[in-house]
């Protein structure tokens, strides 16, 4: 999701050393690779949909896993948030190795706020985001901007594991980001409030409806605008994307105002897309954005891949 700053680091504080003592206990046996297989890279799912920490899927419910369900601290830490919480993992960073640079460009997390809190770390690893670069020190809080480009780097011998939640917020949440301290603000009075171990019992709201069977008009047109509103407004070809994403458009609630999301017509929705996305010409599909995308990177990620679902 998109930022006004790179880093903000949210008014809560938690107990590092019990939360890796629960994570130890759980064994190396229940790491699994990246998806991405990056070199270094680990992680350990603990909401994912249906509970299964095998299921990669961004659609369903999204449940704890059996892992988390034995870490009582580490359930109090995300309920903590106030959010309604979706896909959350713990990620492992081995000593020496890097998360490369990126944006989140994905549909998933294009809405979804990326909350981090460290447990195990050690001051050389280096956060960069947007040109700036922090240390999260264990313990905190933060969040950043995924829309601009991203990496970490860990050049210590020690592994680095961070508790990673991706929200779409809730009202708790959002008093927490209201109150939150960018990166490079002063510190002066920042109080952040401890979240203790042995607090009372915690609920998780949790995401159960994430992805469209058919997107709806209007989602289409607030997207591809936001990527627009992220180009060169001078530029002749930027008005050019625009009239092509306002046709598109009309014929998408053309279709909507039959169908809707009922299932039927899909055939016709997924006509629809294809010629639009065949229309998009060399020099239109490489109008650059701020983050350093292309425009029809991001119409084929937020659109392309996901107007219209595959229903089994």
């Amino acid at each position: 999701m998109k930022l006004p700053v790179p880093f903000l680091q949210l008014p809560l504080r938690f107990d590092a050393e019990v939360l890796a003592a629960e994570i130890e206990a759980l064994g190396e046996h229940v790491w699994r690779d990246h998806p991405q297989k990056f070199p270094g890279n680990s992680m350990l799912p603990l909401l994912a949909a249906g509970g299964d920490p095998a299921n990669e899927s961004f659609i369903g419910e999204m449940a704890p896993t059996p892992e988390l369900l034995r870490c009582p601290y580490l359930f109090a830490t995300i309920a903590s948030l106030g959010a309604v919480v979706g896909r959350t993992r713990l990620m492992r960073l081995a000593g020496q190795a890097e998360v490369t640079r990126h944006v989140d460009q994905g549909y998933y997390w294009t809405d979804r706020v990326r909350v981090h809190v460290p447990i195990v770390t050690q001051p050389t690893v280096r956060f960069e985001c947007g040109g700036e670069t922090i240390h999260m020190a264990a313990g905190e809080c933060w969040i950043f901007d995924t829309w601009r480009e991203h990496r970490v780097e860990n050049d210590a011998t020690q592994s680095r594991i961070h508790l990673v939640v991706d929200t779409v917020g809730g009202p708790g949440f959002w008093d927490l980001v209201a109150q939150g301290r960018a990166h490079d603000a002063p510190a002066t009075g920042w109080s952040p409030r401890f979240v203790a171990p042995d607090g009372p019992a915690s609920t998780l709201a949790r995401e159960r409806y994430n992805i469209p069977v058919v997107m709806s008009p209007w989602e289409i047109h607030f997207r591809l605008h936001g990527l627009l509103d992220e180009a060169d407004q001078s530029m002749q070809i930027t008005q050019d994307a625009r009239d092509a994403s306002d046709a598109f458009f009309r014929d998408w609630r053309s279709l909507w105002v039959q169908f809707a999301d009922s299932g039927e017509g899909l055939e016709q929705y997924r006509d629809a897309l294809y010629r639009f996305l065949e229309s998009i010409p060399p020099a239109l599909g490489a109008l650059p954005l701020r983050n350093g995308t292309r425009w029809v990177d991001g119409v084929l990620a937020l659109i392309g891949k996901m107007a219209v679902r595959q229903v089994r």
